[in-house]
Protein backbone atom coordinates (compact mmCIF):
# COMPACT_ATOMS: atom_id res chain seq x y z
CA UNK A 1 0.00 0.00 0.00
CA UNK A 2 1.71 3.06 -0.88
CA UNK A 3 1.93 5.85 2.00
CA UNK A 4 0.26 8.87 1.37
CA UNK A 5 -1.58 11.97 3.45
CA UNK A 6 -5.01 10.06 2.29
CA UNK A 7 -3.89 6.75 3.42
CA UNK A 8 -2.86 8.57 6.53
CA UNK A 9 -6.11 9.99 7.41
CA UNK A 10 -7.59 6.86 6.30
CA UNK A 11 -5.56 5.00 8.99
CA UNK A 12 -6.75 7.55 11.22
CA UNK A 13 -10.27 7.82 10.96
CA UNK A 14 -10.41 3.71 11.22
CA UNK A 15 -8.44 4.05 14.83
CA UNK A 16 -10.72 6.84 15.47
CA UNK A 17 -13.83 4.85 14.94
CA UNK A 18 -11.94 1.64 16.89
CA UNK A 19 -10.87 3.85 19.80
CA UNK A 20 -14.22 5.90 20.29
CA UNK A 21 -16.93 3.54 18.79
CA UNK A 22 -20.01 5.01 17.59
CA UNK A 23 -23.23 3.62 18.87
CA UNK A 24 -21.63 1.02 20.83
CA UNK A 25 -24.61 0.00 23.09
CA UNK A 26 -27.12 -2.39 23.72
CA UNK A 27 -30.10 -1.27 22.10
CA UNK A 28 -32.98 -2.29 24.51
CA UNK A 29 -36.07 -1.25 22.28
CA UNK A 30 -34.27 -3.25 18.94
CA UNK A 31 -36.82 -5.68 17.20
CA UNK A 32 -33.79 -6.82 14.92
CA UNK A 33 -30.91 -8.74 16.31
CA UNK A 34 -27.83 -10.68 14.89
CA UNK A 35 -24.60 -12.19 15.90
CA UNK A 36 -21.74 -12.33 13.74
CA UNK A 37 -18.68 -14.43 14.48
CA UNK A 38 -15.72 -14.34 12.57
CA UNK A 39 -13.57 -17.60 13.40
CA UNK A 40 -10.11 -16.58 11.27
CA UNK A 41 -9.52 -13.79 14.18
CA UNK A 42 -12.32 -14.02 16.76
CA UNK A 43 -14.12 -11.21 15.78
CA UNK A 44 -17.21 -11.30 17.44
CA UNK A 45 -20.11 -8.80 16.77
CA UNK A 46 -24.20 -8.27 17.98
CA UNK A 47 -25.87 -6.01 15.92
CA UNK A 48 -29.34 -4.43 17.31
CA UNK A 49 -32.20 -2.94 14.34
CA UNK A 50 -34.80 -0.60 15.73
CA UNK A 51 -36.64 -0.47 12.60
CA UNK A 52 -39.97 1.02 11.98
CA UNK A 53 -42.04 1.60 9.15
CA UNK A 54 -38.84 0.34 6.88
CA UNK A 55 -36.52 3.24 8.36
CA UNK A 56 -33.59 2.48 10.77
CA UNK A 57 -35.11 4.93 13.68
CA UNK A 58 -32.11 3.22 15.65
CA UNK A 59 -28.84 1.24 15.45
CA UNK A 60 -26.19 -0.02 17.90
CA UNK A 61 -23.45 -3.00 18.01
CA UNK A 62 -21.70 -4.48 20.65
CA UNK A 63 -18.87 -7.06 20.54
CA UNK A 64 -14.82 -7.68 20.86
CA UNK A 65 -12.62 -7.86 17.86
CA UNK A 66 -9.72 -5.99 15.59
CA UNK A 67 -9.37 -2.94 14.91
CA UNK A 68 -11.16 -3.15 10.98
CA UNK A 69 -13.99 -5.32 12.23
CA UNK A 70 -15.21 -2.50 15.59
CA UNK A 71 -14.31 0.04 13.31
CA UNK A 72 -16.11 -1.02 10.61
CA UNK A 73 -19.07 -1.23 12.73
CA UNK A 74 -18.86 1.70 14.21
CA UNK A 75 -18.55 3.62 10.73
CA UNK A 76 -21.80 1.23 9.51
CA UNK A 77 -24.20 2.43 12.43
CA UNK A 78 -22.98 6.30 12.28
CA UNK A 79 -23.87 6.26 8.68
CA UNK A 80 -27.19 3.94 9.01
CA UNK A 81 -29.01 6.00 11.55
CA UNK A 82 -32.45 7.17 9.88
CA UNK A 83 -32.10 5.41 6.53
CA UNK A 84 -34.56 3.84 5.13
CA UNK A 85 -34.35 -0.20 4.58
CA UNK A 86 -33.60 0.59 0.94
CA UNK A 87 -31.18 3.34 1.34
CA UNK A 88 -29.10 0.81 3.67
CA UNK A 89 -29.48 -1.94 1.16
CA UNK A 90 -27.86 0.39 -0.99
CA UNK A 91 -25.09 1.37 1.24
CA UNK A 92 -24.38 -2.14 2.08
CA UNK A 93 -23.75 -3.17 -1.64
CA UNK A 94 -21.49 -0.41 -2.66
CA UNK A 95 -19.46 -1.20 0.97
CA UNK A 96 -19.02 -4.83 -0.13
CA UNK A 97 -18.49 -3.75 -4.07
CA UNK A 98 -15.60 -1.59 -2.37
CA UNK A 99 -13.83 -4.26 -0.12
CA UNK A 100 -13.92 -6.18 -3.03
CA UNK A 101 -11.89 -3.73 -5.59
CA UNK A 102 -15.29 -3.87 -7.53
CA UNK A 103 -16.08 -0.67 -7.37
CA UNK A 104 -14.44 2.93 -7.15
CA UNK A 105 -16.57 5.76 -5.26
CA UNK A 106 -16.22 8.52 -7.61
CA UNK A 107 -18.58 6.54 -10.06
CA UNK A 108 -20.71 6.46 -7.34
CA UNK A 109 -22.71 9.26 -5.52
CA UNK A 110 -20.93 11.39 -3.04
CA UNK A 111 -22.76 9.88 0.11
CA UNK A 112 -20.97 7.00 -0.07
CA UNK A 113 -17.32 8.96 0.83
CA UNK A 114 -17.10 7.85 4.11
CA UNK A 115 -16.97 4.31 3.41
CA UNK A 116 -13.96 4.81 1.18
CA UNK A 117 -11.34 4.85 4.50
CA UNK A 118 -11.98 0.67 4.11
CA UNK A 119 -11.29 0.59 0.37
CA UNK A 120 -7.41 -0.86 1.07
CA UNK A 121 -8.98 -3.73 2.54
CA UNK A 122 -9.37 -5.37 -0.79
CA UNK A 123 -5.64 -5.58 -0.88
CA UNK A 124 -5.75 -8.09 2.04
CA UNK A 125 -8.26 -10.66 1.40
CA UNK A 126 -8.22 -12.31 4.97
CA UNK A 127 -9.00 -8.54 6.28
CA UNK A 128 -12.20 -8.29 3.98
CA UNK A 129 -14.02 -10.98 6.54
CA UNK A 130 -13.16 -8.40 9.48
CA UNK A 131 -14.33 -5.72 7.27
CA UNK A 132 -17.70 -7.04 6.58
CA UNK A 133 -18.86 -8.91 9.46
CA UNK A 134 -21.01 -6.44 11.08
CA UNK A 135 -22.23 -6.17 7.07
CA UNK A 136 -23.30 -9.53 7.29
CA UNK A 137 -25.47 -8.92 9.93
CA UNK A 138 -26.85 -6.36 8.88
CA UNK A 139 -28.22 -7.48 5.67
CA UNK A 140 -29.38 -10.10 7.69
CA UNK A 141 -31.05 -7.69 10.04
CA UNK A 142 -32.77 -6.18 7.15
CA UNK A 143 -34.54 -8.95 5.71
CA UNK A 144 -35.62 -9.51 9.44
CA UNK A 145 -33.49 -12.92 9.47
CA UNK A 146 -32.34 -12.74 13.44
CA UNK A 147 -30.36 -15.29 13.95
CA UNK A 148 -26.41 -15.55 14.17
CA UNK A 149 -23.95 -15.52 10.95
CA UNK A 150 -20.61 -16.52 10.82
CA UNK A 151 -17.85 -14.92 8.41
CA UNK A 152 -16.31 -17.99 7.30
Amino acid sequence: MINSPLTSIYQQTILDHFKNPKNFRKLEAANRFVEGYNPLCGDHISLYLQIQQDVIKDIGFQGKGCVISIASASLMTSLLQEKSVYDAERILYVFNELIRGSTQLDLVSKEFDRLAVFSGVKDFPTRTRCASLAWLALGCGLRAENGYISAD
